[in-house]
């Protein structure tokens, strides 16, 4: 009952606020694309790969996700060019958007091994929500939709990605015409709409010996409505083979925000992650999120799996060597 409670509530404030936030992945960290559209083609390798994602396990209706991502580097390296398919449902809501990457690298240094790529991200999104699965505490409340609604609206997504042999940085902007389009379209006014995101990652490695090397990665998110999230992950790489890691979600008062209550725990979730070459040509990862505020005492944790095959490099440069350290 609790759960179900936890879960109801979580979806009626989505719909009060008519927003909702973008799909939480903690394996970006291993393919930069789900959330920087500028990383397509970083690879250097005709790179496909999958997720599927479930969230605060034990609660109904609790999100889910699945990705498919799909991207290379032509001309030379200086065009990255990808396709990447997401679903996600979070009890009544379903979201399904299809984007095609565009990503213009150059190089950069005076050794000309440095990248710093714009990328822009272009397709469409079809949002719904089922009325049938809400079941409203107050009988005929018009924020609460009694029949099934769907729409389809197109967006754009921007990034910049700059990166060498030792550190990357990037910053991206997500969900650039769901609001536009939202507004402009009067017949779904209850369904939850993605508003625009922004992200900021950087990292660096660090070379321990031979056999090991440290990779320290931050990452912001801000949808200028909801708490600042702020992702500390820490990684071993452990003989060009396994890729192991810890993580710590929290939020952060980055800015005066006025509509946010002065109460919220700043608390979100601690995570382990890790990843590794089954073969040369194919990497496996999975990570958990364990929940650090109250939502953790009525959920399993949150679960993610990903599978990701290298079909080969356009230039042939690429070897196992330099796949495990472009992660």
């Amino acid at each position: 009952m609790k759960k179900g409670i936890v879960l109801w509530l979580i979806v009626l404030l989505c719909i009060q606020a008519k927003a909702q936030q973008d799909t939480q992945v903690s394996q970006y960290i291993f393919n930069g694309i789900y959330i920087n559209p500028a990383y397509t083609g970083y690879k250097e390798d005709l790179f496909l790969q999958s997720y599927i994602r479930s969230q605060w396990v034990g609660v109904d209706g609790a999100p889910k996700s699945f990705s498919v991502a799909a991207d290379g580097a032509f001309n030379d390296g200086r065009i990255g060019l990808g396709l990447t398919v997401n679903s996600d449902q979070v009890g009544a809501q379903t979201a399904l958007s299809t984007y095609l990457n565009f990503a213009y690298r150059i190089r950069v240094g005076y050794d000309e091994t440095s990248h710093l790529a714009l990328g822009l991200a272009a397709g469409i999104m079809q949002l719904g929500i089922d009325g049938d699965k809400l079941t409203p505490i107050n009988p005929g409340d018009l924020a609460v939709p009694m029949i099934s609604q769907s729409t389809i609206m197109p967006d754009v997504n921007f990034g910049v990605y700059y990166a060498n042999k030792r550190y990357f940085a990037g910053f991206s902007a997500t969900n650039l015409l769901t609001k536009f389009s939202y507004d402009n379209n009067p017949d779904n006014m209850l369904l939850p709409v993605p508003h625009p995101h922004v992200y900021l990652t950087a990292g660096t490695l660090i070379p321990v010996n031979d056999f090991l090397v440290v990779k320290p990665v931050l990452l912001i998110k801000d949808d200028m409505k909801g708490p600042t999230s702020v992702d500390l992950n820490g990684f071993l790489l452990i003989k060009e083979q396994l890729i192991f890691g810890a993580s710590y979600r929290s939020s952060i008062k980055l800015y005066p925000k006025d509509n946010l209550q002065s109460n919220l725990s700043s608390l979100n979730s601690i995570g382990l992650i890790a990843e590794f070459f089954a073969t040369p040509l194919m990497r496996v990862g999975y990570s958990y999120d364990h929940s650090l505020n109250s939502l953790g005492h009525y959920n399993y944790g949150s679960h993610e799996l990903s599978i990701g095959f290298y079909l080969g490099s356009v230039s042939g440069a690429n070897d196992n060597a330099a796949r495990c350290f472009k992660f």
